[in-house]
């Protein structure tokens, strides 16, 4: 009889062991639901580590167009007595706008303000760190939304020295870039992208005008402020009546094929997220860019007899620029269009207009990024389609009509406001600055250096020693 107690003992005894085992493993157990959360965001977090990688290449390949791209793009294009000093522009920039984004630029770019500039919440990058900004880029940091930006500030005051190349002090230079990214770009880049700008298509703007990349804030500016640039300084000496030869085309060429490759962290980056609106900007870079070659190449062969390779880079320069505010709106086959009508388009300011008003764009920056910027920017508003980018949406949420061929004939007329007013704002803001400049400090160098060339006279040193 005790054996059969202390049997029964002892099965109660295991019994009780399982159970409590049993009920603490169930108890520490994730609910399906808390597993369920816990899946998601795992999900989020990898989605943002996958866009932020993205942000940060692509704002790598985005100064990696100024220097080295454009800065050897343009340094092949000057004589060889000026190469030093023409790329000394794209790298001085470099520095120059970095401090200046830090302090105050991003502020007025981005911040809160009005319609037509940004405030002062960001000075210094006050509250700019690792949460995003859900009003521009809610996957990423906003330090990374931040830093890709800046390298759009970089370059765009650096187009504008193609204009005059050769021939301005470069105390000059770097006086008239701060004041311009001040009064030009800042407010142009608010009233486009900052939130509640004036021309903003997605965040309240008045009249909202489709520039995915930079159209109007880039190359519209960049390009009319180029060219007031050309007429306010006059003519390099000699010009027209000497012979004005590029000194390395090679370099050109090296620094036009970096261009294209770094246009796709341009354009594609401005989807500020790796997913399909990246690959679809992405394409229609690609696609545009190679059309023009077509474009500017078979108009030069049909006027001169001949295709050049300058005008091969040139074509696909124009049609990077025209498919900057379109990329993130057309198709593939809107993008080929769009490529060679700038292409053709900006070969025939470079030939034939600049030419007949005789003024000397040195590096032909507006017929490049001023015409090509204009229609480009005006074409958006005809092939922008609802399929890449349903921008726009009724009170219900659903996507309506974008551009002209999808029935809204308005929109272009947004796109003409948001032309104009970057013309009219390059033109009045660049007029005033260099007033100010040429007043405070002089804009051309002495003839004498003008002969000698800047490497010597402006940096004391030679872009080439054959001695040794």
């Amino acid at each position: 009889m005790p054996s059969v107690v202390l049997k029964i003992c002892l099965v109660l005894v295991i019994l009780t062991v399982v159970l409590t085992t049993s009920a603490v493993a169930q108890a520490g157990a994730p609910s399906a639901q808390d597993r369920l959360a816990k899946l998601e965001k795992d999900v989020a977090q990898a989605q943002s580590s996958g866009d932020n990688a993205w942000m940060l290449t692509s704002s790598a390949l985005v100064l990696m167009m100024t220097g080295p791209g454009l800065a050897l793009f343009y340094g092949g294009l000057v004589r060889k007595k000026n190469v030093l000093g023409t790329m000394m522009h794209s790298f001085a920039l470099m520095a120059i706008v970095t401090v200046l984004w830090a302090i105050v630029g991003y502020s007025l770019c981005f911040a809160s303000g009005t319609r037509f500039i940004g405030g002062l919440g960001h000075v210094f990058l006050r509250g700019v760190g690792a949460a995003p900004d859900a009003d521009y880029a809610a996957t990423i940091p906003q330090q990374s939304f931040m830093v890709f930006q800046l390298m759009f500030a970089i370059i765009t005051p650096a187009l504008i020295t193609g204009a005059f190349a050769e021939r301005m002090k470069f105390s000059a230079m770097v006086l008239f870039m701060v004041l311009w990214s001040i009064i030009v770009y800042d407010p142009m880049a608010h009233m486009v992208w900052g939130k509640g700008g004036l021309l903003n298509a997605s965040l309240g703007g008045r009249f909202p005008t489709l520039d995915f990349a930079g159209g109007t804030v880039v190359h519209i500016t960049s390009g009319v402020s180029a060219l007031v640039c050309a007429l306010y300084l006059g003519k390099r000496l000699g010009y027209p009546k000497e012979q004005i030869l590029p000194h390395s085309v090679v370099l050109s060429f090296i620094g036009a094929c970096l261009l294209w490759v770094g246009w796709f962290g341009f354009n594609a980056g401005s989807a500020l997220a790796s997913g399909g609106l990246a690959t679809s900007a992405f394409v229609a870079t690609h696609f545009a860019a190679a059309a023009a070659v077509f474009g500017w190449a078979l108009a030069e062969w049909v006027r001169n007899g001949k295709p050049s390779a300058l005008g091969a880079i040139s074509g696909a320069v124009a049609g990077l620029v025209a498919i900057t505010p379109a990329s993130g709106f057309v198709g593939p086959m809107s993008a080929l269009v769009i490529g060679f009508l700038a292409g053709a388009f900006c070969y025939l300011m470079v030939a034939k207009v600049k030419a007949a008003f005789g003024y000397d764009d040195s590096l032909d920056a507006f017929g490049v990024h001023g015409a090509g910027g204009t229609i480009g920017a005006l074409l958006t508003g005809v092939f922008a389609v609802s399929a890449v980018n349903p921008v726009f949406k009724d009170n219900a949420g659903n996507p309506t009509a974008v551009g002209l061929i999808e029935g809204n004939a308005h929109q272009l007329l947004n796109q003409v406001v948001g032309v104009v007013i970057a013309w009219v704002l390059a033109i009045v803001g660049t007029l005033i600055i260099l007033k100010i400049v040429d007043v405070v400090i002089g804009l051309r160098v002495a003839p004498e250096h003008e002969v000698q060339g800047l490497d010597l006279s402006q940096h004391g040193e030679e872009g080439y020693n054959l001695e040794f």
